[in-house]
């Protein structure tokens, strides 16, 4: 059965999109109503202001420049789903991924995942990768114009390859993402094995440069028998603070309920 689109990529397909670099959210937004204006913003990172079909968003000039694409995408997300209301955006609201899926913050986070990234779009550039490697990731981020975490979030939720995202700080596990088809049962530890090659490169304050690399999978989950297989990991670095490791269950069996 094929799969329904979502809005944002119906979206998308009514403007004739069907290249990456095609997505131009100037253009959607003006199509759509909405005009970006960019400015320092100080007590937030994005807003939306609109009236009835007409709507300004204004995101912050300090921003990065793939940071500011989301944050558009993010309003845009707002303008369709919660039209009527004023909305400002601290950064910690927008991409905060231990939002449950139904706060207006998270479903305004999908549909910019789904408008940055469709996946019409983005499962045929997957089919030229054997394995979901950091290469991989940096080069479907640069292809869309996304940020990595954004990339990577968007490939798990795909279910094109059996991975798991988990982001660290130094105060211990922030977050973790998983492919559909990988089993609720592998759980991760809430704080880095310090023999993991994620450990070194959040407390050695550089990033794995390394390439995906074998690690016993007891040094990222509890569960009993964990010590029997073995997954690759890699890791890049989110913020000053912040790693995210990229888990790749190559054993089929770990997929296994």
């Amino acid at each position: 059965m094929s799969r329904r689109l979502t809005l944002p990529e119906l979206l998308l397909q009514d403007f004739g999109i069907d290249r990456p670099e095609e997505i131009d959210l100037q253009a959607i937004a003006w199509e759509l109503g909405a005009r970006i204006k960019v400015r320092e913003l100080h007590s937030c990172e994005a807003r939306i202001v609109g009236r009835d079909d007409r709507a300004i968003i204004t995101v912050d000039a300090k921003a990065s420049p793939r940071r500011k694409r989301f944050s558009i995408a993010h309003e845009l997300g707002h303008w369709h789903h919660h039209r009527g209301r004023c909305l400002i955006c601290r950064s910690d609201d927008i991409g905060n991924r231990k939002r449950s899926a139904t706060d207006p913050e998270r479903v305004a986070d999908d549909y910019a995942s789904d408008l940055l990234l469709p996946r019409y779009l983005l499962e045929p550039m997957l089919r030229a990768f054997r394995r979901p490697t950091l290469e991989a990731v940096r080069e479907t981020a640069q292809a869309f114009d996304a940020s990595l975490t954004a990339t990577a979030l968007k490939i798990a939720e795909t279910d094109f390859f059996p991975i798991m995202l988990v982001s660290h700080s130094q105060q211990g596990r922030a977050w973790f993402r998983k492919a559909p088809s990988v089993p609720e049962h592998w759980f991760p530890k809430q704080e880095l094995d310090h023999e993991s090659y994620a450990f070194s490169a959040l407390f050695g304050k550089h990033e794995d440069k390394g390439g995906p690399r074998r690690i016993g999978a007891d040094a990222w989950f509890d569960r009993r028998g964990a010590e029997n297989f073995e997954i690759y990991e890699e890791t890049f670095r989110v913020a000053a603070d912040q790693i995210c490791t990229i888990l790749f269950f190559n054993d089929t069996k770990m997929l296994r309920d």
